[in-house]
């Protein structure tokens, strides 16, 4: 058995898990890296990261380097004498970094690989309709996301689930992936797998303003995966044209029903207690959303107070 000494390198609540797994099963966490405190909120107070937070709460070794070749910061990272280091949602290590230390850097992604490597593959798995995905460990090299694989765990995409859901699904099946990749390194009988590249590999872009406006001439089916896929974050957008306002809108929480009708895409038409929008071949029917300036609101909350007239549309 080796004798590890880990450093865990990430930022957001999905490395969280992943860490405090590692720390419950009683590994040797030497360090934590992640992202330097951010200025957030109006009284640009500085945020701590999700895993600073934790790795602070149980008093682990935390470095925070603004640039990851600084020579000082490089010399911290020797001085630990870690022998593996793992990252989950961090960001691009230069090599100097993940050829450190001799069991090498592997990473944990949010996807089947080759599919879906960069940013956001939780919400592009969904966005493109997918019915299933999963995460995957990997031996870190030059590009992103293109190692020699190590584990990957797959899992079903419920048809009505968003992004939020499967995040927390994939955060905990991840952590465990995480734990067996560890406990095969410690045994010494890790197999790897070369990634193959075909031209039918999709990606995970960053997520922009442009790819998060929905595109109401698209089919059903397509604005419906789109709208739950960004949902709860970043949120699918869109404009309302209602009279006089022109708002951008966020749009939560969609059903889709099929129905043959003769309005112009994009009509709205509301009622006391439903609120829905005329596409090709039927219609979305907006069960959460939120106004500029306004907390997000199930669509009769909202239909309480904002009348939408009679040549409401979106954009």
């Amino acid at each position: 058995m080796k004798d590890l000494r880990i450093i865990f390198m990430g930022t957001p609540d999905f490395a969280v898990a992943t860490l405090k797994t590692l720390v419950e099963n009683n590994y040797n966490i030497v360090g934590v890296i992640t992202a330097p405190d951010k200025p957030a909120g109006r009284g640009r107070k500085l945020n701590e990261s999700a895993v600073k937070q934790y790795a602070k709460s149980i008093g682990l070794n935390i470095l925070q380097p603004t640039n990851l070749k600084n020579d000082h910061f490089l010399d911290e990272l020797r001085a630990l004498k870690a022998n593996l280091q793992i990252v989950v949602a961090f960001r691009m290590l230069p090599k100097v970094v993940w050829q450190m230390p001799e069991y090498g850097t592997f990473n944990l992604h949010a996807s089947l690989l080759p599919n879906y490597r960069g940013a956001a593959p939780i919400n592009w798995a969904i966005i493109n309709g997918e019915t299933k995905t999963g995460v995957s460990t990997f031996f870190i090299d030059e590009k992103i996301d293109t190692g020699d694989m190590i584990l990957q765990e797959e899992i079903l995409i419920e048809p009505d689930e968003n992004a939020g859901s499967l995040h927390d699904k994939l955060m905990n099946l991840g952590s465990q992936l995480v734990l067996t990749t560890v406990a095969a390194i410690e045994k010494g009988d890790v197999k790897t797998i070369k990634q193959k590249d075909t031209k039918n590999i999709k990606t995970a872009y960053k997520l922009n303003k442009d790819n998060c406006k929905i595109n109401w001439n698209d089919s059903l089916e397509n604005i419906y995966n789109h709208i739950r896929g960004l949902s709860p974050y970043p949120a699918a957008w869109c404009k309302l044209i209602n009279e006089n306002d022109e708002l951008d809108i966020k749009i939560y929480e969609v059903e889709k029903v099929y129905e043959s009708h003769s309005l112009k895409t994009g009509t709205i038409i509301s009622s006391k207690k439903e609120l829905k929008v005329a596409v090709a071949k039927g219609y979305i029917i907006i069960k959460e959303m939120k106004l500029p300036g306004k907390r997000t609101m199930d669509a009769k909350s909202l239909l309480n107070g904002y009348t939408f007239e009679a040549n409401a549309k979106v954009l």
